[in-house]
Formats: structure tokens, C-alpha cells, sequence
């Protein structure tokens, strides 16, 4: 049975071989498969520049190439990376869907700064995992629907402007014709503020943000 593992901590120092590039329904990149020399086949996340009979391997003494997996201590300043752990042993976290890619800054100690796609600059334990290079596929943002028929197969319902309701449904409501909101700021249909309204609870993790995202 094939395994979807985008993280490769209990295959350090197993050398593999890519023996396909195949797509994912559950997800925006694309799944390489790995054929391992101890014989087990595996999925990850394919890099951009990783191709079919490329090698890939974790640990240590891994090359510092696309694909290949290293504790973030390891890893030069400047480098592109992927998949990163957010504690040692929970598996890639962070950085995995298509397109993207973050950038080691420097080393600060035992700490890692990193600079996230969002902006977000962000402190790592140096025993941490990441993946060396970028999400592949990255003509993925630049799709076109072309119809709305193609949004409806893939879940997709109508949207509905609030301005075109009455008050009673929501807050943009009302009104003859094309109508103004009648408000300050754009709300919700439960009247909550829609835009620049802060709703990311304290997380534990919070201290290791040296710099958030701006806008």
C-alpha cells in the first residue's frame, strides 16, 4: 500500500529515486512518487525542480538540492525551502501548497529565522525539517475558471451581493437601485466587520513571531 507521507524523518539516510510525478485531487501541488532502496514506495510533495529518476534523500549529509530533506541548522542563509516542521517529529506544517516557498534569513543561536510566503517572519528550533526548494506547480494561481459551470463541479456555490438583498437578509441591504451600503465599513451577513477585523486568537506559538505579516 502507497503511504502519503510529505515528510521523510523515518527514512533519514534512505536514499530514493523518483519514479513519477502524479497529481493530487486533495491538494493544489503535485505528489512525487519515491521508490526507496529498502524497497517501500512513498509520496511527497514535489519540488519544482525535481524530475522522474532524480535521487532524494533526508538527513545530514543530503545534498543541499530540491528535494531533499535537512534539519534547518544545516541549511545555508538564502536558501528556498519547503514543508517546514513547526516541532521537532510533528511532520511539515508549513509552506506546501503550490507555489510556494520560504527563505532561511539567518541563525540566530539554537533559532532559525525564517521568512515565511505571507510575509511573516518567524523563529524555528534548528533540529526542525524542511525540504530544500519550492512547491512545484506554480502555474496554479495564474488558472483561469474560464466558466462558471467548471466552479460548480468543484464545489462552488452562487455568491450573492449583499448589496442585492433586502435589510432583513443582510446589513448591505435596501435601498432603490444601485444603492450604497449605507455604512462606514463593510460587514458580514451577522454584522461582523469584514474587512481589518483582527479575529486570529493568541496562539502558544505567538513568541516565536519576530515580525508579522503586513498588508
Amino acid at each position: 500500500m502507497l503511504r502519503i507521507i510529505d515528510f521523510k524523518r523515518d527514512k533519514i539516510g534512505v536514499p530514493g529515486r523518483v519514479a513519477a510525478i502524479e497529481y493530487d485531487p486533495n491538494r493544489s501541488a503535485r505528489i512525487a512518487l519515491i521508490h526507496y532502496a529498502d524497497g517501500e514506495k512513498r509520496y511527497i510533495l514535489a519540488p519544482a525542480e525535481l524530475g522522474v529518476g532524480d535521487t532524494v534523500k533526508s538527513g545530514d549529509d543530503a545534498e543541499i538540492k530540491p528535494g531533499n530533506c535537512l534539519p534547518l541548522k544545516l541549511i545555508p542563509s538564502g536558501t528556498s525551502i519547503h514543508n517546514i516542521e513547526l516541532q521537532r517529529g510533528k511532520g511539515g506544517q508549513l509552506v506546501r501548497s503550490a507555489g510556494g516557498a520560504a527563505q532561511l534569513m539567518t541563525k540566530e543561536g539554537e533559532n532559525i529565522l525564517i521568512r515565511l510566503p505571507s510575509g511573516e517572519v518567524r523563529r524555528f528550533r534548528g533540529d526542525c525539517l524542511a525540504t530544500i526548494g519550492q512547491v512545484g506547480n506554480i502555474d496554479h494561481q495564474a488558472i483561469s475558471s474560464g466558466k462558471a459551470g467548471r466552479k460548480r463541479w468543484l464545489g462552488w456555490r452562487p455568491t450573492v451581493r449583499g448589496s442585492a438583498m433586502t435589510p432583513r437578509d443582510h446589513p448591505h441591504g435596501g435601498g432603490e437601485g444601485r444603492a450604497p451600503i449605507g455604512m462606514p465599513h463593510p460587514k458580514t451577513p451577522w454584522g461582523k466587520p469584514a474587512l481589518g477585523y483582527r479575529t486570529r486568537k493568541p496562539k502558544a506559538s505567538d513568541k516565536m513571531i519576530v515580525k508579522r505579516r503586513g498588508k
